[in-house]
C-alpha cells in the first residue's frame, strides 16, 4: 500500500496556478491560432480575465469556464457560474481552491483530439496519487523538478503537480521558455527533468555534459534508443521512459534505452488479449482497459509496444490521425487527391503530404496555399511540414501507396 500525500495538490497555490493558467492558454489556442493576444507568462494574480487583461470576451470566458469546470468537476460544487464575471486570475484561483477542498476525488483529462474529437478520460485522484507514490520511491532523492510539459495534461499533472507533493517542499521550475543551453546552466545535482522526446533531442544536441546526479523522465511518444543512449553518454544519470496514455495514466516503464517495459505494480496482463490490461484497485474489483497499442509480451512479464490499433501517429507527443488530415486537405477546391504520412526518421518528425491538383496548371503556388489552408483548420501538430505536388499519388509495383521523398519544408 503506497503512502498517500498529506497535502492535496491544489493546496499548493503555485501548482494550482500553473494548472489553471496552462488550461486557459490551451483553450485560447483552440479559439485563436497561436494564442494571439494573450500576455506572456507568468501572469500576476491581479491580471483581469476579461477584456481589460487577458482580452477574453464573454464567449471566450464561457469556453474557458466550461473547460475548467469539466476537468475539475466543479459543477458538483455549484460554483461554475462564478467564472463568467470579469474578475481577476487570483480570484479564480481562490474559488477553484475552495471548491476542491470539498470535492476533489475525480478529474477528467482529454486526449489531444488532434483533427479528431477529444476523448474525455475520467481518473480518480487516489489512483494518480498511488502511481506517484511509486514514482517517488523509484526516483527517490529528487530535490527539484524542472517541467518541460503542460501541467493540465495527465503526464504533466502526474510528474509536475502530484509527484512533487510526495517529496514535501520539492520546488517545481517551469522551464518551458528556456533554451537547452539555459536549462543546462540551471541544472543542479538532484534535479529531475520532466520532458518529451522532441525536447530531449534538443538537449542531446546542445548540452555537451550534464551536471552529476540528474535524472530524466520522458513520455508522450517513444524515445529512440539512440537518443536515450546519447543523453546518458552526456552524463544524464538515468532516463526513465514511461508508457501510458490519457486514458490509463502510466502503464509501464524502462530506464535503459533498448530494454522492454515493465508493468507498474498495479497493472496486470489480460490472459487472452494483447490490447487489454487490468488496473488493480485496493478494495475494489479490477478495471479492464482497452489500449491503443498492441503489446508483445516476454516470458518474464515485460513487454514491447507494437503497432497502434487506431492508425494514429505521434507528432511531438500528440496523437494525430493522418486520415483526418487528408480529409481536411481534400476539402480544398484545388486538391483532387492527397496522401499524408509521417516523415521518415532522416526527413524529420512531422507530417508530410503528397498533393494531386485538380488541374496541372494550378500546381504552381499550391503548396503555399495549402500551408495557409492548414494553419486555419488544423492544430499545429497536425499541419504537414512538407508538401509535394505531382500528377498522381506515388504507388508501388503492386499499385499500393508508396513513400515519397520530401521536396519542400514549410
Amino acid at each position: 500500500m503506497y503512502r498517500q500525500t498529506e497535502g492535496r495538490w491544489y493546496a499548493q497555490r503555485s501548482a494550482l496556478k500553473r494548472f489553471v493558467v496552462d488550461l486557459i492558454v490551451d483553450e485560447m489556442e483552440r479559439l485563436r491560432p497561436g494564442g494571439a493576444g494573450l500576455p506572456s507568462r507568468p501572469w500576476a494574480d491581479e491580471l483581469h480575465v476579461d477584456e481589460r487583461g487577458l482580452g477574453l470576451d464573454s464567449l471566450e470566458r464561457l469556453t474557458v469556464a466550461a473547460a475548467l469546470t469539466d476537468v475539475l468537476h466543479l459543477q458538483e460544487c455549484g460554483i461554475e457560474q462564478a467564472f463568467l464575471g470579469g474578475c481577476r486570475i487570483g480570484e479564480w484561483l481562490q474559488r477553484v481552491g475552495d471548491a476542491l477542498k470539498t470535492r476533489h476525488e475525480e478529474l477528467t483529462f482529454c486526449t489531444s483530439g488532434s483533427t479528431g474529437t477529444p476523448k474525455r478520460c475520467l481518473h480518480l485522484l487516489a489512483d494518480l496519487e498511488e502511481e506517484c507514490a511509486f514514482w517517488a520511491q523509484t526516483l527517490g532523492g529528487t530535490r527539484r523538478v524542472l517541467a518541460m510539459v503542460p501541467s493540465h495534461h495527465i503526464y504533466g499533472f502526474l510528474f509536475t503537480v502530484v509527484l512533487p507533493q510526495q517529496w514535501r517542499e520539492c520546488p517545481v521550475v517551469d522551464a518551458r521558455q528556456m533554451t537547452p543551453q539555459s536549462l543546462g546552466r540551471l541544472l543542479e545535482p538532484g534535479d529531475l527533468i520532466v520532458s518529451h522526446p522532441a525536447h530531449w533531442a534538443l538537449m542531446a544536441r546542445h548540452i555537451e555534459t550534464f551536471s552529476p546526479h540528474i535524472l530524466g523522465v520522458s513520455s508522450g511518444a517513444p524515445c529512440p534508443a539512440e537518443l536515450a543512449s546519447a543523453l546518458t553518454a552526456r552524463g544524464l544519470e538515468r532516463l526513465h521512459q514511461v508508457y501510458g496514455s490519457s486514458e490509463t495514466a502510466g502503464i509501464g516503464w524502462r530506464d535503459t534505452p533498448d530494454s522492454a517495459y515493465r508493468l507498474l505494480p498495479f497493472w496486470s496482463r489480460d490472459a487472452l488479449h494483447d490490447t487489454m490490461l487490468w488496473r488493480n484497485l485496493s478494495g475494489a474489483a479490477p478495471r479492464l482497459h482497452h489500449l491503443a497499442d498492441r503489446l508483445v509480451w516476454n516470458p518474464d512479464g515485460s513487454f514491447l509496444v507494437a503497432e497502434r490499433v487506431d492508425a494514429a501517429v505521434q507528432v511531438g507527443g500528440i496523437n494525430v490521425h493522418p486520415a483526418l488530415v487528408r480529409r481536411v486537405l481534400m476539402d480544398h477546391p484545388l486538391v483532387a487527391d492527397a496522401a499524408v504520412r509521417l516523415m521518415t526518421p532522416r526527413e524529420g518528425d512531422r507530417l508530410k503530404a503528397f498533393i494531386v491538383p485538380v488541374r496541372s496548371s494550378e500546381a504552381q503556388g499550391l503548396a503555399g496555399e495549402l500551408i495557409r489552408w492548414s494553419a486555419t483548420r488544423l492544430p499545429v501538430a497536425a499541419r504537414p511540414k512538407s508538401f509535394t505536388i505531382g500528377p498522381s499519388l506515388p504507388t508501388s509495383e503492386r499499385g499500393k501507396l508508396a513513400d515519397w521523398p520530401i521536396e519542400r519544408i514549410a
